[in-house]
């Protein structure tokens, strides 16, 4: 099967670590086993068949603690769909699915390292996400 898409250019638009100060710091540190990876899919429709698909990745606590640190990576795939694509489904797919695939390795890998950068360096995703489970679960 051939692919219907095609990535054009991958950037991190935004990258976000945020850490007040040392009680906050040596608070999450100790917690840190607390704090959950949160996933974000939006685009865009640009010109000529292109797509602008940002996924954003959070790591956070979801407790009402009042010592938090903000973890945030936002990147951004540019992709150019082909004429072939007639479904909104199909768009979907691709979008929220295939793109995700071929991005997720290296997206969190530079997410562990701003991570392994900040102070945390024992920190890992032991789960990978599985898009197409997502996407059959949401529109199946």
């Amino acid at each position: 099967m051939t692919k219907k898409y095609k990535i054009i250019s991958k950037f991190i638009k935004d990258l976000s670590s945020e850490t007040p100060n040392v009680e906050t710091y040596l608070f999450v540190r100790d917690n840190i086993s607390n704090y959950q990876l949160n996933i974000n899919i939006t685009s865009k429709a640009l010109k000529n068949k292109l797509i602008e698909i940002n996924t954003t990745l959070k790591f956070e606590d979801p407790s009402e603690n009042t010592h938090k640190s903000h973890f945030e990576i936002v990147s951004a795939t540019i992709v150019q769909v082909t004429n072939e694509i007639k479904e909104k489904d199909e768009l979907q797919k691709i979008i929220l699915c295939d793109v995700q695939n071929e991005i997720y390795d290296e997206l969190t890998k530079s997410f562990l390292n701003l991570l392994h950068n900040s102070g945390y360096p024992n920190i890992k995703f032991e789960k990978k996400i599985d898009f197409e489970e997502l996407y059959n679960q949401k529109f199946n």
